[in-house]
């Protein structure tokens, strides 16, 4: 592995951070209301399962940009929507849960896995917190701690809530504090469902 100058360091820590930040560009809004999209295995989005003929299993999942709150709304935005198109005029929420999903990713710096300047010798190394760049490690071989090799760790939580609803006709049941008129929660919910942008 070639040694680089602490200036050619710098030039290309700096040019990984700008690929980084154009490739991160295009994901930096919320999940929008869409049906859900895989991608490997984080799925964005709505998706629904018939169970029995009035019975679905709803799901909503966001990326890491969308609040639980968000994720709950579009939850039972899809809920009413689902209801209507099937001929129902109300829902049931039989079962529900949000999960969170936090995952951490440690990205290795230009010395290969930050166990000092001899690639995988022992060395002194310090790690250190900033509120807009994560945990970023700093060794003293390698030089400048904001454009350095060390590890970038970052914390990512995303939402995802699921429940079961079961279909009705009819006004809903008034004694009943999971039933939930689909025309209501769509009309009272609709402004506040940001739809995915065309382009």
């Amino acid at each position: 592995m070639p040694i680089l100058s602490k200036k050619g360091r710098r030039l290309a820590a700096l040019g990984l951070t700008v690929a980084g930040s154009l490739s991160l560009a295009s994901c930096m809004t919320a999940t929008p209301y869409q049906p859900a999209s895989a991608s490997g295995s984080v799925r964005n989005g709505y998706s629904d399962e018939q169970i029995e003929e009035n019975r679905f299993r709803v799901s909503f999942s966001g990326n890491s940009l969308t609040s639980r709150e968000t994720v709950e709304r579009y939850l039972l935005y899809r809920a009413a929507e689902l209801t209507l198109q099937n001929g129902y005029d109300y829902f049931v929420l039989a079962d529900r849960e949000t999960e969170k999903k936090t995952q951490t990713y440690t990205t290795p710096g230009l010395a290969g896995g930050g166990f000092g300047a001899w690639g995988g010798g022992w060395g002194p190394y310090w790690r250190f917190h900033n509120p807009g760049w994560g945990w970023r490690g700093w060794d003293p071989f390698w030089g400048d701690p904001f454009f350095g090799p060390g590890f970038d760790i970052r914390t990512v939580d995303r939402y995802e809530a699921i429940a079961d609803i079961v279909m009705g006709k009819g006004p809903k049941p008034v004694d009943n504090v999971r039933a939930f008129d689909a025309r209501a929660v769509k009309e009272r919910l609709g402004a506040r469902i940001q739809m995915p942008q065309t382009r």
